[in-house]
Order: structure tokens, then sequence, then C-alpha cells
């Protein structure tokens, strides 16, 4: 089977020019997209009432904890 160098040569640079090309499109798009926002920051009494809400999820699972009996091994 004979393979034509020129013809060969021909296609590679067709492939590498296509993908040059599609990588060049794709930096091109991805850099003209739209700057994602900063989540806004949670507020102090935000802050507050999570760990408030936290703290309380603790001490009752801490009571429920104290009032069922030990598992033994």
């Amino acid at each position: 089977m004979v393979i034509d160098h020129t013809s060969a040569k021909t296609w590679q640079r067709v492939a590498v020019v296509g993908l040059m090309g599609f990588v060049l499109c794709s930096v091109v798009g991805a850099c003209a997209g739209d700057q994602p926002k900063p989540t806004p920051q949670p507020t102090a009494d935000q802050v507050r009432g999570h760990a408030d809400r936290a703290f309380e999820k603790l001490k009752q699972e801490e009571q429920e904890r104290a009032a069922q009996p030990p598992v033994p091994r």
C-alpha cells in the first residue's frame, strides 16, 4: 500500500490548524464571558443566628444521648 506523503502532510497541517483554531476560539470565548459575581458576605447577625441554632442543636443531641442507656459492647 503506497501512501502519498504530501497528502498525509497536508491532512496533518489541516488537523493542526483546525485544532489550533478550536483552542483559540475556546480561549477567546472563555475570556469574553461574564466575570462571576462574589457571594455576599453574611452579616454578623446572620452568623450569630446560625451559630445559635447549631449550638442549640448540639445541646439537644447531647441531652438525647444522656437520656439513652449506654450500649454494651
